[in-house]
């Protein structure tokens, strides 16, 4: 594996979008209802920084800090995660600093206090997640929480910029997107017990066993659909999103731990899943529009 190619995998391409789309639709959605003018550069520069620098941040200081349990992991060594050869490791970390440092220096230019702190807790989730003497991702129920930040931040960082009003229903909506994340990666963690045990690392799911965490996170995804219902309309309609997740989790309500890798194929469904939901809320987006103009 060249370096190049090590480094576009350990950024994972599938999940570039998840932080990307987020902001982009915060800032231009509150741009257009605001009566202002989108930024086209504000937000072709904010969207790719969310789109590959903040995910080789996220996802390369991981893969290099917990090379030693992904020895044992099977799903390392592809679309889910690089394993990346210990020569890497140091050029990944340079290659996180050097892409990103230049977008964090034109969005705090373009930015003021709120921003900059909205973005600051942003990144630190992103390093506090994996580097050592933080290590968040070790801390059982932090590291969801953690997680689910590296998610929702980018997208309240597009609404400070932009002028939002925090109203409740805006609140509601960004509550049941801090669920699902929590939700997310907590289900996620699950196919990992073994290997990370193995690997001497802690997680909520090697926390609280298999089960108790998959039926955690069908819980959160039905509560996060409960929020939206709280929505400006038309969100309570995505509350009809969060079902899929739910029903994609429960059939390992009852799994053990030596049997929690079968829930890849739970999470290979979430990665699919994720892509139907993203185009079913960006039309929900576009409609709430048409009813506010």
């Amino acid at each position: 594996m060249n370096t190049l190619t090590a480094l576009f995998v350990s950024s994972r391409p599938l999940s570039w979008i998840n932080t990307a789309f987020p902001f982009a639709a915060a800032y231009v959605l509150t741009s257009l209802i605001g009566g202002g003018d989108v930024d086209w550069l504000v937000l072709v520069v904010g969207a790719l920084y969310f789109l590959v620098p903040y995910n080789l941040a996220m996802y390369g200081i991981n893969d290099v800090f917990d090379y030693e349990s992904d020895l044992h992991n099977p799903r390392k060594g592809g679309v889910e995660g690089a394993l990346l050869d210990r020569s890497l490791h140091r050029t990944t970390v340079r290659a996180a600093v050097i892409t990103n440092v230049p977008f964090l220096v034109f969005l705090v230019a373009v930015g003021g206090p709120l921003s900059w702190l909205v973005l600051a807790v942003s990144v630190f989730a992103v390093i506090a997640y994996s580097a050592p003497g933080l290590r968040f991702k070790e801390r059982p129920f932090v590291d969801s929480v953690t997680s689910s930040t590296h998610f929702v931040s980018p997208a309240v960082y597009g609404l400070v910029l932009a002028g939002a009003a925090f109203t409740p229903e805006l609140w509601a909506l960004l509550g049941a997107f801090f669920l699902w994340g929590v939700a997310s990666h907590a289900f996620g963690a699950v196919q990992d017990v073994l290997a990370d045990r193995e690997g001497g690392i802690s997680s909520i799911a090697t926390e609280i066993g298999a089960r108790a965490t998959v039926r955690l996170s069908v819980v959160a995804y039905l509560l996060a659909g409960v929020l939206l219902t709280f929505a400006e309309w038309p969100g309570p309609l995505a509350a009809l999103l969060t079902l899929p997740y739910a029903i994609s989790c429960a059939p390992w309500w009852n799994v053990t731990d030596d049997r929690a890798e079968e829930v890849n194929r739970g999470w290979r469904r979430f990665l699919a899943l994720n892509f139907v939901s993203g185009f079913v809320v960006t039309m929900l987006m576009i409609w709430w529009v048409f009813l506010r103009s």
